[in-house]
């Protein structure tokens, strides 16, 4: 009988932990979880070019959304840059594109070049894409990190040192570079 209500006891405390991080999961705003595949969508950049997210199979793909007006988006664009994008833009298995929260397309240049990033920038007139993955009213910074199926495989919520570094990590792993 003890051994019962100590077993039930167990499955109580871990159905409650189960539930409570799900609950904190859903606190940052996302709609799709790990292992979901990223739905389609296309961008346009502000160069004019237009991708789209199925074109991108076969290689790790690294989404940043931002606003000009986003503090801690220019707080973490400066580590993507230094970190990522000029350590990996040269290799072919590998993309990375800032999505910038309908902004119009001189703000968007004019805060990419303030801010000093080089790496691509698309425009997301109306939050349509940033919907995609969040709720719309929730807040930017946040990165999605897709395997080369376009399995979603990392996702971040604001900038944190440690989660920032644990994205790069889970990036240069899936490029075979750790």
């Amino acid at each position: 009988m003890r051994k019962n209500t100590l077993l039930i006891l167990l499955f109580l405390f871990l159905l409650h932990y189960t539930f409570s991080q799900t609950a904190q999961e859903d606190d940052r705003g996302y709609i799709v979880q790990i292992g979901d595949m990223a739905p389609e969508f296309e961008i346009i950049l502000t160069n004019g070019q237009v991708v789209k997210i199925s074109e991108l199979k076969g290689k790790i793909v690294m989404l940043q959304f931002t606003a000009s007006w986003c503090s801690v988006c220019r707080k973490e664009m400066p580590h993507i840059e230094n970190e990522i994008w000029q350590v990996l833009k040269i290799r072919n298995d590998f993309a990375l594109y800032g999505i910038d929260r309908d902004e119009p397309i001189e703000t968007v240049i004019k805060f990419g070049k303030k801010v000093g990033i080089t790496y691509p920038i698309a425009l997301d007139s109306g939050a349509v894409i940033f919907s995609l993955f969040a709720h719309k009213e929730s807040g930017i910074t946040r990165n999605v990190i897709l395997d080369k199926e376009g399995r979603i495989v990392f996702l971040t919520r604001l900038y944190n040192p440690k989660e920032f570094d644990a994205m790069k990590e889970k990036i240069f792993s899936l490029l075979g570079d750790e």
